[in-house]
């Protein structure tokens, strides 16, 4: 792999755990649901998602 895919998963990775950690995530805790779901199980999943596509993403142009 090269080095410029691999500093990219790193940086994702990092941001990942920004994105998860407890400060964080307590700013989307409200007791309000949105579509009947709480808004921090919607912030969790999209920000889970959003990693999954990126590093999927990545990866695929690495076996270019």
């Amino acid at each position: 792999m090269k080095k410029r895919h691999e500093q990219k998963l790193v940086i994702l990775s990092m941001l990942m755990v920004l994105a998860l950690n407890m400060p964080l995530l307590l700013l989307f805790d409200s007791a309000e649901p949105f579509l009947g779901f709480p808004i921090v199980y919607i912030y969790i999943f999209s920000a889970w998602i959003f990693s999954i596509g990126t590093t999927y993403l990545i990866i695929k142009r690495y076996y270019e």
